[in-house]
């Protein structure tokens, strides 16, 4: 079988290459070859185990893309042939392409503890049916351990709890969130998750899983202690998904993704990689970076999808940010670019500007919440370098501004000049605004 444009794998990386490959090249026929006919939202997961009654309303829709006319092959790619632009299915179809993108995604680590086999040990797969089966036996479970604290696994504990007796998270590093938040963005949610009854347990590592009958019954902890356990989540990270990609020409990089250009066009000619399974660079140090989220594998995604034939749409932007939000009972975090603890390990001279303001005014509205800004900048320049902030549903949006003010290069003093608009319902005050008043006092301490 002939096709034009060929996607491998149909997450968010591989969906939004298509719809943007068909939009900038209407007469290619555009394909998606991905497993499953139904697949999981990646980010909504965590909201099956409480919010959401079903595995199915986590459901991500394709009608839309195929309106598009794009289409889809429910199959799995098990060799590709370079040299003859092929690729073998398990089927045993063969395909012919023009363009190759890998969008095979990422798949979960499983540390090497004693006992990960025992039944009762699950990771967080973005594969429905196995997230069914996670579900179904978190429902006869009184005592439940998630290991990871960061995004995934808060989540996580946080819809688990609801359904669970006792749940209890354990993160290796001092405090929550690690590798997004500075210690006291951290410490906030494990306050709003012990105040909801979870036990937490940072400093600390998983060493070993105790099973009775081939089933987990405990777990042992670095400092000795042992908890009852009737099902372990392990929620530590992810690997990028290049088992395809082994073996072949293409070249890997430092974090064993699939190593691009600015462009996501590996070594070999006309084939590229979007999302995690595609090696990035941090925006500021240009290091390997091993961020993977769906806002990032998107980005990816229109860049190759609009460049697969010509360079259409020129990148200005050279690295990843990395924009996060997250939101547990009430209480949303979000950060952009590096924290205070980033730069400083990476031996910026930096200055912070904080401010803690009211999002609504006056302050006597009924849905007002406080809101808290951490920003870092350049101590030299001015320049801004990362921010964090904690409030209500608002900073989910609030750091996207942050996210294009870091990729434009803005300063101190570019943010206490900018131009706002505001409304008592909507905002802070005009004359209270959080991010004018964060760079002023960045500002203040640098005079």
């Amino acid at each position: 079988m002939k096709k034009e444009i060929v996607i491998i794998g149909g997450g968010p990386a591989g969906i939004i290459t298509a719809t943007t490959a068909k939009k900038n090249n209407k007469e290619k026929d555009v394909t998606i070859i991905r497993k499953e006919e139904k697949g999981l939202v990646p980010c909504g997961i965590p909201y099956v185990f409480g919010t959401l009654e079903s595995v199915e309303d986590n459901t991500m829709g394709i009608k839309p893309v195929q309106n598009l006319g794009v289409n889809f092959v429910f199959d799995e790619v098990t060799n590709v042939d370079f040299d003859n632009n092929s690729l073998k299915l398990k089927s045993g179809e063969d395909i012919q392409y023009e363009k190759l993108i890998f969008a095979t995604g990422s798949m979960p680590v499983i540390p090497p503890v004693e006992g990960k086999d025992l039944q009762g040990v699950f990771t967080i797969d973005k594969n429905m049916e196995y997230i069914k089966e996670v579900k179904e036996y978190s429902k006869n479970c009184e005592e439940i351990i998630v290991v990871g604290g960061g995004f995934i696994g808060v989540e996580i504990t946080d819809e688990i709890r609801k359904v669970a007796k006792k749940v209890t998270l354990i993160e290796a590093q001092p405090h929550l969130l690690p590798t997004a938040f500075d210690k006291d963005f951290g410490d906030l949610y494990e306050e709003k998750l012990s105040a909801n009854g979870v036990e937490i347990k940072t400093n600390t590592l998983l060493k070993k899983v105790i099973g009775e009958n081939n089933k987990v019954s405990s777990v042992e902890l670095s400092d000795g202690s042992i908890l009852k356990a009737d099902m372990v989540v392990f929620s530590v990270g992810y690997k990028p998904n290049t088992e395809l990609a082994k073996n072949t020409c293409l070249h890997l990089g430092y974090t064993g993704a699939i190593w691009v250009d600015e462009y996501m066009r590996t070594n070999k000619k006309d084939v590229f990689a979007v999302g995690d399974c595609a090696e990035h660079k941090d925006f500021f140090t240009r290091k390997p970076s091993k961020l993977m989220l769906a806002s990032t594998a998107v980005f990816d995604a229109r860049i190759a999808g609009s460049n697969l034939y010509k360079l259409k749409v020129v990148r200005e932007n050279h690295g990843n940010l990395g924009v996060f939000s997250t939101s547990i009972e009430g209480l949303t975090l979000a950060a952009a670019g590096m924290t205070e603890t980033t730069a400083c390990n990476e031996s910026f001279e930096c200055i912070v500007g904080e401010a803690s303001v009211i999002d609504r005014h006056p302050g006597t509205l009924p849905d007002k919440s406080p809101l808290v800004v951490k920003m870092v900048f350049s101590k030299e320049s001015g320049l801004l370098l990362g921010a964090q902030m904690a409030g209500s549903k608002s900073v989910g949006e609030l750091i996207n501004v942050i996210g294009l003010g870091l990729q434009k290069g803005v300063t101190a003093t570019d943010l206490i000049t900018m131009q706002i608009g505001t409304h008592p319902l909507l905002t802070a005050a005009p004359t209270k605004y959080p991010l004018v008043l964060a760079a002023e006092s960045a500002l203040m301490k640098l005079r």
